[in-house]
């Protein structure tokens, strides 16, 4: 209950400075912190229920995450995510 608790407070608190961030290099970063609380947040609840179909999961949020966070940086500092 106190990993849940922390995690949630983290995805808080990420929302808060994607919201407030006063540059996009801030709000990329909230966004991939958001990510990886919402890893924690399904292993957790995967631990806790003892159901290992949230770690595979898992593994899809993290690869989306990281092509999401790859794409975002790019359109910001290129203009265009294809080239």
């Amino acid at each position: 209950m106190i990993t849940f608790c922390a995690l949630a407070l983290g995805q808080t608190l990420s929302m808060v400075r994607l919201v407030l961030g006063p540059s996009y290099g801030d709000r990329i970063l909230a966004l991939d912190t958001m990510v990886i609380n919402s890893l924690g947040l399904v292993v957790v609840l995967g631990i806790h229920q003892g159901v290992q179909i949230y770690f595979e999961v898992t593994l899809l949020i993290a690869m989306l995450g990281f092509v999401s966070t790859v794409a975002l940086a790019r359109f910001l500092l290129r203009g265009d995510i294809i080239e």
